[in-house]
This record gives C-alpha cells, sequence and structure tokens, in this order.
C-alpha cells in the first residue's frame, strides 16, 4: 500500500480514538454512496456529526484543513443527505475536521467543529 494512505489510514484511527475519549459514538467509518465518502459519522448530544480527517507529516505545505475545498465541502453535504435519508435519521447535522500532524512520538490533533463556517 502506498505510504500515503497508510498515513491516512493511521490519521483515521488517531481520530476515532479521540472521539471516542470524548464521548462521542461512532455510527459509520469509511460510508460510502456511489462515489461519495464521508470519513467518519458520530453521534454525541443527540447531533449527527459528519467528520472529514486530514493528515500530514508536517505543516510545511500548510495546515492539514487548508486542503479541503469547496468540491469536497459539496460532496460531504450531497454524501450526508443521501445518508440520512438510507437511514431514516433525523438529528441536527454538523460537519467537523479533525486535523492532524503526524509528527514522531507525538502527533497533534486539532478538532474543528462546524468546520465549514470557517470556509
Amino acid at each position: 500500500m502506498a505510504e500515503h494512505n497508510d498515513l491516512g489510514i493511521l490519521g483515521e484511527q488517531l481520530a476515532v480514538d479521540f472521539l471516542i475519549q470524548k464521548g462521542y459514538v461512532i455510527l459509520e467509518r469509511n460510508w460510502r454512496f456511489k462515489k461519495l465518502e464521508i470519513d467518519i459519522i458520530a453521534l454525541i448530544n443527540n447531533t449527527l456529526v459528519v467528520v472529514e480527517v486530514k493528515t500530514r507529516t508536517s505543516s510545511g505545505f500548510g495546515l492539514p484543513q487548508e486542503f479541503i475545498k469547496k468540491s469536497k465541502i459539496n460532496r460531504l453535504l450531497q454524501a450526508i443527505n443521501s445518508y440520512v435519508l438510507v437511514n431514516h435519521r433525523d438529528e441536527q447535522i454538523r460537519f467537523d475536521i479533525i486535523a492532524i500532524i503526524n509528527q514522531a512520538p507525538n502527533p497533534t490533533i486539532e478538532h474543528l467543529e462546524d468546520a465549514f463556517f470557517h470556509f
């Protein structure tokens, strides 16, 4: 497997562990509908949380969250609309980003709640 794929898998696992420690219930990982994908769908306080995980080895080329473009946001909106319809969900929906810089020995994790309001 390519090194960047390994980094993405590691980042998603770090994000899941982080969310669980904060009391989130993980409903889905890598949920797919047609060509759409959501990294993590979680639940906390009756809020359905769509989490986009971005992992980098350094911030030398910018912060991880800076790599999320409007086209990605639009695909996430389409994906969660499909998820809600398919699974008959009616909770409030929030979009978060978990940005990880994986520098040994301790990765840094930044959780941006309601992240799309920052774009």
